[in-house]
């Protein structure tokens, strides 16, 4: 890995002595956007949904994608002619992402990396005094998803969570339609994420492509052998040092609606039960979980499976159409029980149904996939400096439930009892060591951001 500048090291341990302040002192300077002028963008990691993203931005007239980074420069040349076609201009390629950081031109940072560099990616981009769009989920960690609050307050910065859904009308309306009392008293929430993943291959380590920074890609994870097992298909999402599984990477789409739905930041309890039943390939995370969440007046229930063929996604020809979901076997859905009625409640452009007391159809809404707007939100918030629909707390709080689930399982399914003004579980020390990952210097996010 090439060496860095003086000047790059004092911004990258921002949180101490002149480096915070000159930090603080950049960023505090940052004007908004003009209406006139194109949103300038960087995208940090591009393989799968950042090359999505990258296209998506620069199809936009009033967006320009001056950056591609990635830390395998093998995608260079493909990404830039795709962007390049887009809107007509073609990026710079960098396998560091700092060097978006360094150009005062950049107004936003796109994340689109595995789970584990999320939260430093977003710290190190608002210290450097740009607007981050970071896909879910929001963190590695619950400690490190409130520095991204902390940082995003701080430097005033535009921060919105890849939950697309947030910025749905008809995920909006659902929620009017359930604050207004029609199904009466919910007091059970069931949350779904059920379906099948892939296997991890057995392979032997071996050294890393030349292409590839794979310190880089590494990041805050501890040092281990390249393997291209783990870095390709998403199979980190398995593994501890680098997510938490499908309750994190996939489930936090639904338990973000169904947080939207309970309307309280924080349960009073979490407890698990699951584990490893179906796969023996070396994956860490469970592939079957159950986690159970209490709040004041209501429970809330997530159920994932990994090896249910028969439960499918919402297809993409449902989100774009009045359509429903299969519901019954819809793998991503909410259920909301009320005393009065219950809701089928989809992500990504599912829809939502409502049934009365003897089950009879009540309102609905069908539903549209939610990316544009959600794109449009987080522009229209570049420029106006608003909170955007997803803002980086709305995010934290959805993932941190996602966490507690994953925290319990790994203590052996034991019920802990969490506190949400310390967001730091009541009398159990083993517990409290998940809620901070162990850093490698120097991809460390600072006690003071």
């Amino acid at each position: 890995m090439k060496t860095i500048s003086r000047r790059r090291f004092l911004r990258d341990s921002v949180g101490a002595g002149v480096g915070a302040v000159a930090a603080f002192k950049i960023a505090s300077e940052r004007k908004s956007v003009a209406a006139s002028d194109k949103v300038i963008v960087g995208v940090m990691g591009i393989r799968g949904r950042g090359n999505f993203l990258a296209r998506a931005f620069a199809a936009r007239p009033d967006v320009e994608v001056a950056y591609l980074s990635d830390v395998d420069s093998r995608l260079f040349e493909s990404r830039a002619k795709a962007v390049e076609a887009a809107q007509g201009k073609k990026p710079k390629t960098v396998q560091d992402f700092r060097r978006i950081l360094d150009d005062p031109q950049v107004n936003a940072l796109v994340i689109a990396t595995p789970d584990h560099w999320h939260a430093l990616g977003t710290v190190w981009a608002c210290q450097a005094g740009k607007d981050v769009y970071v896909e879910k989920p929001a963190c590695h960690s619950i400690w490190e998803g409130r520095k991204m609050v902390e940082a995003a307050r701080k430097y005033k910065r535009v921060v919105q969570l890849g939950t697309q859904s947030r910025s749905a009308p008809y995920a909006k309306n659902a929620i009017k339609f359930i604050r207004s009392g029609k199904l009466g008293d919910v007091n059970l929430v069931r949350v779904l994420n059920m379906k099948t993943r892939g296997v991890l291959r057995e392979k032997a380590d071996e050294p890393a492509p030349k292409e590839l920074d794979y310190d880089l890609w590494l990041g805050p994870a501890p040092k281990r052998p390249y393997n291209s097992n783990r870095f390709f298909g998403g199979c980190w999402n398995w593994l501890w040092g680098f997510s938490g599984g499908d309750i994190i990477n996939d489930g936090i789409h639904q338990m973000d609606l169904a947080r939207w739905v309970v309307g309280e930041d924080h349960p009073k309890s979490v407890s698990t039960t699951g584990g490893i039943f179906h796969f023996k390939d070396g994956g860490q995370t469970p592939d079957t979980q159950i986690v159970t969440y209490e709040y004041e007046k209501l429970t809330m229930v997530f159920e994932l499976t990994l090896w249910t063929p028969y439960m499918k996604k919402t297809p993409q020809e449902i989100r774009i159409s009045s359509k429903w979901p299969d519901w019954p076997f819809n793998a991503t859905k909410v259920e909301v029980f009320g005393t009065n009625g219950f809701m089928w409640f989809g992500r990504h452009g599912g829809g939502w149904q409502s049934f009365g007391r003897n089950g009879e159809k009540g309102p609905f809404e069908y539903g549209r996939d939610p990316f544009p707007p959600h794109l449009e939100n987080f522009l229209s918030c570049v420029r106006s400096r608003k909170k955007p629909n997803a803002d980086i707390e709305i995010g934290h709080l959805s993932t941190l439930l996602c966490h507690l689930g994953n925290i319990s399982y790994r203590v052996g399914n034991r019920k802990l009892t969490f506190d949400g003004a310390t967001e730091s579980f009541v009398g159990d020390e083993e517990a409290n060591r998940y809620l901070k990952r162990e850093y490698r210097h120097p991809y460390v996010v600072p006690q003071s951001v």
